[in-house]
């Protein structure tokens, strides 16, 4: 495989045309659940114009949508009715533990007790209405009544202006081995990474970002201090992982070049492999059917992601602290 700064894969290439976002909540679009082909796991909001350069039959092959009516808006007034095991309280509630979970048997141990975190519960205005764990939050069945947490994605780049991927582990509960940006995780009910207005949220976001690059990566959070990171904007999308787990999010959008050269101390248990690509490394690897990627991060590939590299040194204070939360 990969290795970090190695390899990048220019035997990969691929196009990616840029997507507009879905803003309607009476309807989301939901990705298919993986199968064998690796990109069928995607989905946009829309397809790519046909006169794109980018709309090839091999990307127009690739993509696959189903529509579905959305669930009864989660409230303040009726996240318990709906879910039980949602606590009321963002800070200090606690998960019973998940060792002897029946819905997680034969998983890696340590990954079972990473599932017994507790996530920031809100609603579709990403306002703080609980916490539940990460089982909770993960299950399919959950999911598909509504229950939506709050995530940030990382993307870290080089002084080379060279975005940093990871290829999630193969202990991972979700959406294993597939290739991704450089973290994404959740900010905790837990002081410092909970927020109910955006600015404290945007902060909360950014000292998790800081607390699981050391977690996942080994980057000390002294090369990648807080001031550094950037907020871009806000996703909320649905994506399942199989049949049993998935992910619904309002995701959070960082990024972070920093000042000096990172460390990489990866572990094992999160990331099978890391490397550094080009923007259009990166583009190539898609073609590569061999390699999978997280819904989330081919939604935000399929969008800006590349209108925003293109000026990470110059022009992206245009793009930075978008209020609206993009429904995808």
């Amino acid at each position: 495989m990969f290795s970090a700064g190695r390899r990048a894969a220019a035997r990969f290439p691929i196009s990616l045309a840029p997507k507009p976002f879905a803003h309607s909540r009476a309807k989301r679009l939901v990705v298919e659940a993986p199968t064998p082909a690796p990109l069928r796991h995607i989905f946009a909001p829309r397809s790519p114009s046909p006169s794109s350069p980018f709309c090839t039959p091999a990307y127009r092959h690739s993509m696959s949508t189903t529509t579905t009516v959305s669930a009864p808006a989660i409230t303040a007034e009726n996240i318990v009715r709906l879910f039980p095991e949602v606590n009321t309280t963002v800070i200090g509630a606690a998960a019973r533990s998940s060792i002897s979970d029946a819905d997680l048997n034969g998983y890696d141990e340590e990954q079972i007790r990473l599932m017994d975190e507790m996530c920031i519960v809100v609603d579709e205005d990403d306002k703080p209405i609980g916490s539940a764990s990460k089982k909770i939050c993960h299950l399919m069945t959950n999911i598909e009544k509504g229950l939506l947490h709050r995530a940030f994605s990382v993307f870290l780049f080089d002084k080379e202006n060279r975005l940093l991927l990871q290829q999630r582990a193969t202990e991972k509960i979700t959406f294993p081995d597939m290739w991704t940006n450089t973290c994404c995780s959740h900010p905790l009910g837990i002081p410092g990474e909970t927020g109910d207005g955006l600015a404290e949220s945007i902060l909360g976001a950014k000292r998790a970002a800081i607390r699981k690059l050391d977690q996942e990566l080994g980057i000390k959070a002294e090369q990648v201090p807080l001031d550094q990171f950037k907020f871009l904007t806000r996703i909320h999308y649905k994506a399942p992982s199989d049949g049993k787990w998935g992910e619904h999010e309002v995701d959070y959008i960082l990024f972070i070049k920093p000042t000096a050269e990172v460390t990489l101390d990866v572990n094992p248990n999160e990331v099978r492999d890391s490397t550094y690509v080009s923007a259009d490394e990166l583009k190539a690897m898609f073609e590569n059917k061999d390699l999978k990627f997280t819904p989330w991060f081919k939604l935000i590939c399929n969008s800006m992601l590349f209108e925003w590299w293109e000026n990470l040194d110059s022009g992206l204070d245009k793009y930075l602290g978008e209020k609206e939360i993009r429904r995808m």
